[in-house]
């Protein structure tokens, strides 16, 4: 590829926007969702899949259902995204977002596979 080629695509990438949001996973076997926020969402989906598959996920319930149930038993949606170019603390913003979706989803327990909140 000539350096002129690179230099536009180059370019052309820094203009594509990158989105910041929260997102669900449902398992469908037992109905147990997993919340995150992410600073990207770009090919999130790919990735966790990815950890999952390989057996890397940080979340061991999660993985451990995955691989008894197999991917066709999950799906994955976004609960919410912003333009991460509008945000002045993306990691501030993406702690914000999923604290709201934990609080309102509440994936704890026998719902879900996030941990509940430590109590003060």
């Amino acid at each position: 590829m000539d350096k002129q080629k690179r230099k536009e695509l180059q370019e052309a990438y820094k203009e594509i926007k990158t989105y910041m949001g929260a997102i669900r996973i449902t398992n469908a076997a037992n109905g147990k969702v997993y919340v995150d926020a992410y600073p990207n969402l770009k090919n999130k989906w790919l990735t966790i899949r990815a950890q999952l598959d390989m057996g890397r996920f940080a979340n061991a319930e999660l993985q451990r259902d995955w691989k008894t149930y197999g991917e066709r038993a999950f799906a994955y949606d976004v609960l919410e995204e912003k333009d991460a170019g509008e945000v002045a603390d993306v990691r501030w913003e993406t702690k914000q977002m999923a604290k709201r979706w934990l609080e309102k989803l509440e994936p704890y327990g026998d719902k879900g596979y996030n941990k509940p909140p430590r109590q003060p």
